[in-house]
């Protein structure tokens, strides 16, 4: 398996963000999905925000993306992201090392999406305090499992956002 560069600490220069067609800072709320990809050799990150994922921009042989959508859900929306583990392609060896790596980076990956976005909740504070659910994707059971990662109130640095903390 080929090693994975560590990201651990956010960098806000190392983020490129770009809105896709009928995506706005402000709109749609309700099924607004990113896609966020990152390049091994720069250390760079690359955000999509749009009504649709940036497919193009995976990379179908690594599958290392971070997809996130916000939905509603009982009168609140809830920010419900998928990782790609695996599907068969990776042994099970390979698939626990994935499974810590993804479990190590997220917090960085969702940094790295709220700041990308934090316009938004300038326009829909509220969603500041919404659930942040992962789903792990995988066929090996152990591996395949979704997790609460708190809230983007969470992710949004003091520093960033005095305001909001």
């Amino acid at each position: 398996m080929k090693e994975v560069v560590i990201m651990s600490t956010f960098n806000a220069s190392k983020l490129s963000t770009t809105f896709l067609a009928s995506t706005t800072e402000c709109l749609p709320v309700d099924g607004r999905k990113y896609t966020l990809t990152h390049s091994d050799a720069t250390g760079k990150l690359f955000l999509s925000i749009g009504n649709h994922y940036n497919l193009p921009a995976i990379n179908a042989k690594i599958r290392d993306e971070v997809l996130a959508e916000w939905i509603s859900q009982y009168e609140q929306f809830i920010c419900k992201g998928k990782v790609y583990v695996s599907g068969g392609e990776f042994d099970e060896h390979s698939s626990k090392q994935r499974f810590i790596i993804f479990q190590r980076e997220i917090k960085l990956a969702l940094t790295a999406i709220f700041y990308g976005d934090r316009r938004l909740f300038s326009y829909y504070p509220q969603l500041l305090d919404s659930a942040i659910l992962i789903h792990f994707d995988s066929i090996f059971p152990q591996y395949n499992q979704v997790l609460y990662y708190g809230t983007p109130r969470q992710y949004l640095n003091p520093i960033f956002f005095p305001d909001v903390t």
